[in-house]
């Protein structure tokens, strides 16, 4: 008898003695966005960093398409067992106001783990525009409405909607063409096939630097700290105006929330490194590092925002 309790006791502590074993393999980052992109260099950047907290190694696999479902998909249906996670962005709050209908209840069936970076994005404008600064180029798009093209990356993303809310708080009109990657739209401002882009920092630079692009604003908050002469939109034109892109970590709904805690504990200790803050300074990236809590108030802020862009402007995927 004493045998069998001592078996079934030893069973029953198996899966407590596993999981405070974790992580005892690799794990596995599922990334939404293309390789080489900011979210992608985010991911690697503190994926690199957290393998060396913890002791065990992270892949990033990058499963693009599907406006993120198929590397939602992906994250779905590995098991839930703390080594398969999601680096996802916006189409968290987006997908189910675009999808119809919604391929996941996205608030049931992902749990937010840390939120990685912030990524500004800015106004820029190819290098001959007439317009020298955004009070300027507001008064031009005033006095020629439906006339400048602006690119983003891609249809109902952030930039896109940022994009959009500009136009409605500053009542002008601009022709939006969406491009597959920031790189894309960088390309054709470059060549002067835009007048203008609404895009991430890291994206920009490359036309900037190049001398065929000018940046006017930053849709953020706050001045960006590489680009500490460039004003807000908000402190300029449009006060209040705060969009950013970002990006975070995602579980499956049923990964134990012990493991989400410590991945959000080594993702806050690898956002606070000062060697992944250097090579995420370089792409414009604010870094973050939240907790399960944190992040999910971060969220939930954020979606009735999103879901009032989406619908005044009628955005779609299409």
């Amino acid at each position: 008898m004493l045998g069998r309790r001592a078996l079934l006791a030893s069973t029953l502590a198996a899966p407590a003695l596993a999981q405070e074993a974790w992580p005892s393999r690799t794990i596995r980052f599922v990334v939404a966005f293309a390789a080489g992109g900011a979210a992608d260099t985010a991911a690697r950047a503190v994926g690199q960093k957290i393998q060396e907290i913890l002791g065990q190694s992270v892949v990033i696999e990058n499963r693009t398409g599907g406006n993120a479902v198929v590397a939602e998909s992906a994250v779905m249906q590995a098991p839930r067992d703390g080594y398969t996670f999601l680096v996802d962005a916006a189409n968290q709050l987006t997908n189910p106001v675009l999808m119809h209908p919604s391929p996941f209840d996205y608030r049931q069936d992902f749990v937010p783990v840390s939120q990685i970076c912030d990524f500004p994005q800015v106004i820029g404008v190819k290098h001959d525009f007439p317009a020298q600064d955004i009070q300027a180029f507001v008064a031009y798009l005033r006095a020629n409405p439906n006339k400048v093209s602006w690119g983003t990356p891609p249809a109902a993303g952030m930039a896109h909607l940022a994009g959009e809310e500009f136009a409605r708080r500053l009542g002008v009109r601009w022709l939006h063409t969406p491009y597959r990657g920031g790189a894309d739209a960088a390309r054709d401002i470059t060549a002067g096939v835009i007048d203008s882009v609404l895009i991430t920092t890291n994206s920009i630079r490359p036309p900037v630097q190049a001398g065929r692009a000018r940046i006017l604003a930053v849709t953020s908050s706050q001045r960006v700290p590489t680009l500490p002469a460039v004003p807000t939109i908000s402190e300029s034109v449009a006060p209040g105006f705060d969009m950013n892109d970002w990006n975070g970590l995602f579980a499956a709904k049923g990964v134990p929330m012990e493991i989400c805690l410590k991945l959000a504990a080594a993702n806050a200790q690898a956002c606070r490194d000062a060697g992944v803050r250097e090579r995420m300074d370089a792409a414009g990236a604010i870094m973050a590092g939240s907790t399960p809590e944190g992040f999910s108030a971060f969220l939930e802020k954020l979606r009735g925002p999103v879901e009032q862009v989406i619908r005044a402007a009628g955005i779609s995927l299409g």
